[in-house]
């Protein structure tokens, strides 16, 4: 008889946090290294980073589906799929995309209703930040860095955020590359825009705030 998944192996963070909220993560048999949330989910068995993966050791959790993420993966799904591993690959850009992602993942462990709620629970708790923001006298002018040599402007879902939350991101246009060597900026474009606000994320990487304050201009 069929059955959901019982041993799954998350390549990525978002997968493992949504399966705790979801209540399924006994599901869980290993996790990515850049696993932060929940706490306990770091006691987990480590078997991959980002970009790259411990093949042994995703095998001798003995997963029954194994969750990736992006075109960023795809030499890994490949390989898995090789030896004969089951994989389903996530590729969400946008808030839209995040919120389907989590009803796709909830249906995947039999946990429709539990998805739909936490959806629901998200997109409200979104909308009343779009309603508190929506009193501020101003939306400042932000820049957000995604990295910082070569500086990187946000990815979609980042930027839409930020105008939920009342800012006004300053490379607007560059949302919709998902290649992030698209959303590349040059910094002698940055002190002309005037940012009054910077948001540094820069990706496995502590941010220096000197670095960001000594910048010419």
């Amino acid at each position: 008889m069929a059955d959901f998944p019982r041993r799954i192996a998350c390549l990525t963070e978002e997968t493992v946090e949504t399966l705790y909220l979801l209540g399924q993560q006994d599901r869980i048999v290993g996790v990515s290294g850049y696993t932060a949330r929940p706490p306990e989910a770091r006691k987990k068995p480590k078997i991959s980073a980002f970009t790259t993966a411990k093949f042994d050791k995703i095998l001798a959790v003995g997963p029954d589906l194994v969750l990736a993420f992006s075109d960023l993966q795809a030499d890994i799904v490949r390989e898995l799929m090789l030896r004969g591993v089951t994989v389903f690959a996530f590729n969400q850009r946008s808030i839209a995309e995040i919120l389907d992602m989590i009803l796709v993942l909830a249906r995947i462990v039999g946990a429709e209703e539990k998805g739909q709620a936490l959806v629901a629970q998200l997109t409200h708790g979104l909308e009343a930040i779009r309603a508190s923001a929506a009193n501020f006298p101003q939306r400042p002018r932000v820049l957000f860095e995604e990295w910082k040599d070569p500086l990187i402007s946000g990815i979609r879902w980042v930027e839409e955020l930020i105008e939920i939350a009342g800012g006004d991101p300053i490379f607007p246009h560059l949302r919709h590359h998902q290649d992030a060597k698209n959303r590349i900026v040059d910094p002698a474009a940055v002190p002309p825009l005037d940012p009054e606000v910077i948001i540094a994320s820069w990706c496995g990487m502590k941010v220096a705030k000197q670095h960001i304050r000594t910048r010419p201009n």
